[in-house]
């Protein structure tokens, strides 16, 4: 299977730099194919310009929207790992959706209804969060961030998710709680 991760996090010593690490040994050791793009490390813009808005509305994208999207075609599945801050996905995430995930790529409409471009692949989505599971249960915002994202990005685009996996208070982790936390993650891509 030919899997993409598109990560982002700009510390390399982070959590969740080990859980792209992890995702990353998990999937070869089963036999895939991995591709990562690492959205920091390769710079990419996450501005949505009147260029980019005008293009789309033609079906003409840049060349670093076009490469994302070619990898996105490569793929048999995907891979987002990224924290929530400020109640959502970090900037340069949500920049490269709003750039990448363009109308006629992902989604598009047929006779005034939304079609999601992209089903046929799967969706891994990996977070994690300052907060604890009780106080987002609390808030609602475990179910505001699935209803954001989960359907109102990536099923709206044809996903199908697979996972969508929470780590709460990630700032705080012991090692004991990074090695349970590991040993989830493996066990998601072994289901």
């Amino acid at each position: 299977m030919k899997h993409l991760i598109i990560y982002a996090h700009p510390d390399n010593s982070s959590l969740n730099c080990h859980f792209r690490k992890t995702v990353q040994e998990t999937l070869v050791k089963k036999g895939n194919e991995v591709i990562i793009r690492d959205l920091n490390q390769l710079g990419f813009n996450p501005v949505l310009s009147i260029d980019d808005i005008a293009g789309q509305r033609k079906g003409i994208v840049s060349s670093d929207v076009l490469l994302e999207q070619q990898h996105i075609i490569w793929s048999d599945s995907i891979t987002f790992i990224y924290p929530i801050w400020w109640t959502g996905m970090p900037a340069i995430m949500k920049g490269y959706i709003d750039r990448v995930f363009s109308y006629g790529f992902a989604y598009c409409y047929e006779q005034g209804i939304q079609k999601g471009l992209l089903s046929g692949k799967s969706a891994y989505i990996i977070n994690t969060h300052g907060k604890s599971k009780a106080e987002y249960e609390a808030l609602g915002m475990d179910k505001a961030l699935l209803l954001t994202s989960d359907k109102g990005i990536f099923q709206y685009c044809g996903f199908q998710i697979k996972e969508h996996a929470f780590f709460d208070k990630a700032d705080r982790a012991s090692s004991d709680d990074v090695t349970q936390w590991t040993s989830e993650l493996i066990q998601i891509y072994h289901n």
